[in-house]
């Protein structure tokens, strides 16, 4: 038999002979430990056992992380490592450029130009992504979203990683690797992909009482959204803003959408992710491009030490929020995002976040997660991007002078010229600036150096319980169909009891329908409490979709079913009407050709019916003949375009001759309501699009889904 180069021919390797020797050992078990061995002490790398899992170190429960706690260093190290090429969490995400201006100065704040030079104008990038799913993960997954922003500032870059929920699952960054291994798909098999629908999540989330907020916030239609044009962002945490004396005062930024929000149902975001699994890049390209870019108001929220101490919870804690109607946002900016990146490589992969990216007269505090993220984000890059010099990345590249005398390393695309590369010297070159540099904003600190929580982070259930009574009765739903649709898929049922237990802390209606929808016999006892849950919190409008709904249709997409002989003063008013708003259209029709109206025009087509399901579009139109309504309704795709719209509450208008596709489709006339417009002719646009303003005719919901009726006897939402 010839040889075969590479074939095992039973000589032993390097690598085997020395596991087989330490094997015989009994080592072996050192080098691949067994995670389920019962018993066992949790070490680091190097072995040593590890007293606390779950507290940074720090100097006092509320002070500052120190840089000496190596089983942080090296859990995070490890993290942020474990992945190449592509981003940990965040991997799927989608960028533009744009500018932002300045519209009211915070000069009596901070010294930092960008917030206080009136009229003066910013180029940014920012960049959209899901947390969970990697790159090849469709968009509509419910997760947070990342809304990091970068603005590239006479000063140097400042980078604000933020998302569009403004609480997190954790309020220490130790715990940020089991949070999102808990959450990405089991290491044995490998899914599922972008879903939290499993044990593993459930698992650790009913184990850490912390997360309880950003629960409702994840399981609400926040997690879902319509298009990243319709989100808000928020930085998360509390910073600091310091003045030229050094005196500092705290602030929390906000970014709102001037297009308003909008997200989608359950059932719709399955059905879009199979249509299209790019339906948030793709939105995002089409309305720039179309000349319609999005546009955020950039606000503050800020307070001092007496409002910190007098808040109900610790500004320092990265799971609360201060409601608006405590500290309105003022509002003191915008941005628009209207440039397309030329290289999605070059620019959306490569761009690198940090949150320690500041610029003078913004600083950092003492949140535990926000101390973690510093360390963090830097050394991600380094692995991610090859090493130090990923400034020297075009789209990393501070767009103002660079001096120092950093040299060499991985990719270095420019080094100090000369002799020096060294400070202090005697030849000339860059020298620090007391007057314009960076000064950190200077606290007192003391205490004991420690690994614990403060008192004052104890509270998991309060603001829960005020995020879920500040929703709408429909939104209510919601969060219930997601906890019963998310926990039905965990197959242990006592992590399904310890989620009910813990929601019996946040309401009792929402414990009871879920407990009810996953079929449990009984009710469990309520989670011990490390603090009682206040009841006193009021509601809060800012924190509904609904409630802050735009009333307009403006950016939009309107989706209209043309058949052949449809009625072309009808089909041309709607067209007219809403590129006036602005909003977008795409004709639909049964042929690639298009139809031919009544008046012999060709109504072009943007999609094939197969090709353009209802699930695309805020709201469609049922431009239909006679024949034309005929034949559709004997077309399953057809139907599943109008069924699958009024079960997504979505405004409907038609032609009288579309009645016959409606019935066909299971709408019968005795269930057409006020959400179905009958559009006789050019004079019934105006009042349809009005009506389309609303977004959503939610009644219909509460009138056909199964689940309605339990959700109301059993828990009385309102």
């Amino acid at each position: 038999m010839p040889k075969v180069i590479g074939k095992d021919t039973g000589a032993t390797s390097h690598a085997a002979e020395f596991e087989t020797r330490l094997g015989e050992a009994g080592e072996l078990h050192q080098i691949a430990p067994e995670n389920g061995d019962e018993g066992a002490v949790l070490t680091n790398q190097q072995g040593v056992p590890v007293a606390d899992d779950q507290n940074t170190l720090r100097v006092g429960a509320r002070g500052p992380a120190l840089l000496e706690d190596f089983h942080f260093r090296e859990k995070i190290f490890h993290f942020d490592h474990e992945r190449i090429p592509e981003r940990v969490v965040h991997a799927r995400g989608y960028g533009v450029h744009g500018t932002f201006t300045l519209k009211e100065s915070l000069a009596e704040f901070t010294r930092a130009k960008i917030l206080t030079e009136v009229g003066e104008t910013t180029p940014m990038f920012v960049r959209f992504s899901t947390v969970i799913g990697n790159k090849g993960s469709f968009d509509l997954a419910r997760d947070v979203r990342g809304f990091a922003v970068k603005f590239y500032t006479k000063e140097g870059n400042w980078d604000i990683v933020g998302n569009n929920i403004p609480v997190f699952f954790i309020q220490d960054a130790i715990k940020f690797p089991d949070m999102v291994h808990a959450a990405k798909p089991a290491p044995d098999r490998e899914f599922p992909q972008a879903q939290t629908a499993h044990d593993n999540f459930w698992d650790f989330i009913t184990l850490t009482p912390e997360s309880m907020h950003m629960i409702m916030w994840t399981m609400s239609d926040r997690a879902i959204p319509r298009s990243y044009r319709f989100m808000e962002g928020f930085g998360v945490h509390t910073f600091r803003l310091i003045d030229a004396n050094g005196k500092g005062t705290y602030v929390k930024f906000h970014f709102k959408p001037r297009l308003g929000l909008q997200s989608v149902l359950w059932n719709e975001a399955l059905k879009i992710n199979g249509a299209d699994p790019d339906f948030h890049r793709r939105d995002l390209w089409d309305a720039i491009d179309l000349g319609a870019p999005p546009i955020w108001d950039l606000g503050v929220q800020l307070f001092d030490d007496d409002f910190a101490d007098q808040f109900e919870f610790d500004v320092l804690d990265a799971t609360k929020i201060i409601p608006e109607e405590q500290i309105p946002v003022r509002i003191i900016g915008e941005f628009v995002l209207d440039g397309l990146v030329d290289n999605f490589f070059a620019e959306t992969e490569q761009v690198a976040f940090c949150t320690q990216n500041v610029v003078p007269g913004v600083g950092f505090t003492n949140d535990p997660l926000l101390q973690g993220r510093n360390f963090s984000y830097l050394d991600t890059q380094l692995k991610r991007l090859g090493g130090p010099n990923f400034t020297h990345i075009p789209i990393n590249a501070p767009r103002c002078p660079v001096h120092n005398f950093q040299q060499d390393g991985h990719m270095n695309m420019r080094n100090p010229k000369g002799r020096v590369n060294y400070e202090p010297n005697s030849w000339g070159g860059p020298r620090e600036s007391p007057t314009t540099g960076y000064r950190h904003f200077e606290a007192a600190e003391n205490g004991r150096k420690v690994q614990e929580r403060p008192g004052t982070f104890s509270d998991h259930y309060s603001q829960a319980r005020q995020f879920f009574i500040s929703q709408t009765a429909i939104e209510q739903k919601h969060i219930g169909d997601a906890l019963v649709f998310e926990l039905s898929k965990c197959e242990r049922i006592d992590i399904r009891e310890r989620m009910v237990a813990h929601l019996r802390n946040i309401d009792e209606r929402l414990a009871l329908v879920v407990a009810t929808g996953l079929g449990l016999p009984t009710l469990p006892a309520p989670a011990p409490a490390a603090s009682p849950p206040l009841t006193t919190l009021p509601p809060s409008d800012a924190l509904s979709i609904v409630k802050r709904a735009p009333g307009s249709f403006a950016g939009r997409k309107l989706g209209i079913l043309v058949s052949d002989g449809a009625p072309a003063a009808l089909v041309e008013a709607l067209v007219e009407a809403v590129k006036s708003l602005p909003a977008v259209y795409e004709i639909i029709t049964p042929k690639t050709a298009g139809a031919v109206l009544d008046d012999g025009t060709v109504a072009q087509a943007k999609q094939k019916i197969d090709g353009g399901p209802s699930v695309l579009y805020d709201a469609v139109v049922l431009a239909l003949s006679p024949e034309g309504a005929a034949m559709l309704a004997k077309d399953k795709t057809a139907k599943d375009f109008v069924s699958d719209a009024f079960a997504h509450c979505k405004f409907i208008g038609y032609t009288s001759a579309a009645e016959l596709l409606l019935t066909k489709a299971g709408i019968a006339p005795e269930d057409f309501d006020e959400g179905m417009i009958a559009l006789e002719g050019p004079q019934d646009v105006p009042a349809f699009l009005a009506q389309c303003g609303q977004l959503r005719f939610w009644t219909r919901e509460m009138a056909i889904d199964l689940d309605a009726a339990v959700f109301l006897e059993n828990a009385g939402l309102d």
